[in-house]
């Protein structure tokens, strides 16, 4: 049996244990919310008194946090995840970071003889909930095949795409074409708004075009229907698009829609949308423009 320690139990870290769990995987977790870790125990994982008895004795320890930093903290504090792991244990950040921070982690990792993988997820909550997260995967492919069941577990696909930081700046790209995508769905259901035709019928009408993508059918909907109760926040969008950016700025790459998506999610930040699910950038749209898309059908 395949063990694991897993810390972070967030809106994606709990459905992945769980899942795991399903798996016959043996999972002992850790989150800064006990209620959390009472769920996870209740459902036949493990808990740990410390983060260095979680990842004693285990095949895998897996992070998902909100930012490096913390990431950081967790391996490296005194009765952290490397002060209690084995050497061989395979390390696996699954945040959402820059490619830089991951090499940070890696030699973080390699300091006590243990492979890191950065290995970041797309599917959001449904996905983490349904089992079916596409892992991007950077480092040592055979660091990866070694705890391949976890991955199967939680995901539908995973795929090593490179060394270290190629998982996390997969990640950037994906994050750059689903962002600029849910933007690209509110302007045109905003001028189709503007212009009387109900937003839901364009939608309809369009979907199974060249138009048809996994954003429009899962995003239209929540913007049509005014529902923006966060599957991906905008806060934690823009701190991926504002990692797009700083890691554009240092390699020097000019991209031009990602910057206007950090500023428009800027501007939904000052409004106090922050927190809503990204098909809200609808409303910045919709501020400027003077309408409301909202369908007329029941």
């Amino acid at each position: 049996m395949l063990k694991v320690g897993f810390v972070g139990l967030g809106v994606m870290g709990k459905p992945m244990v769980m899942n795991m769990l399903k798996a016959g995987i043996e999972v002992t977790v850790s989150d800064l919310k006990q209620e959390l870790v009472d769920e996870v125990v209740a459902a036949g994982g493990k808990s740990a008194a410390s983060l260095k008895e979680l990842a004693a004795g285990k095949d895998a320890v897996f992070t998902i946090l909100p930012t490096a930093a913390i990431v950081q903290s967790v391996l490296t504090a005194e009765d952290g995840i490397l002060a209690g792991v084995d050497a061989g244990t395979v390390v696996v950040d699954s945040s959402s970071v820059s490619p830089i921070e991951s090499q940070q982690c890696r030699d973080l990792a390699a300091a006590k003889n243990c492979p890191f993988l950065d290995a970041p997820v797309s599917g959001g909550e449904e996905g983490a909930i349904n089992g079916t997260l596409a892992f991007m995967i950077g480092g040592d492919e055979k660091a990866a095949e070694k705890i391949k069941e976890a991955f199967e577990a939680m995901g539908s696909s995973w795929l090593v795409v490179g060394p270290t930081g190629s998982g996390s700046v997969t990640k950037l790209a994906n994050q750059i074409m689903v962002n600029v995508n849910i933007c690209a769905v509110a302007e045109a259901l905003v001028l189709a708004q503007k212009a009387g035709a109900d937003p839901k019928k364009v939608f309809e009408a369009v979907r199974c075009g060249l138009a048809g993508s996994t954003v429009l059918e899962t995003k239209a909907p929540k913007m049509f229907n005014r529902d923006f109760r966060a599957g991906g926040t905008i806060k934690v969008n823009l701190k991926d698009i504002t990692n797009v950016m700083n890691t554009a700025r240092d390699l020097q790459v000019p991209l031009l829609l990602s910057s206007i998506v950090q500023q428009i999610q800027l501007s939904l930040k000052q409004s106090g949308h922050v927190m809503d699910d990204h098909a809200g950038y609808v409303q910045f749209y919709e501020q400027i423009s003077g309408v409301t898309v909202k369908t007329n059908e029941k």
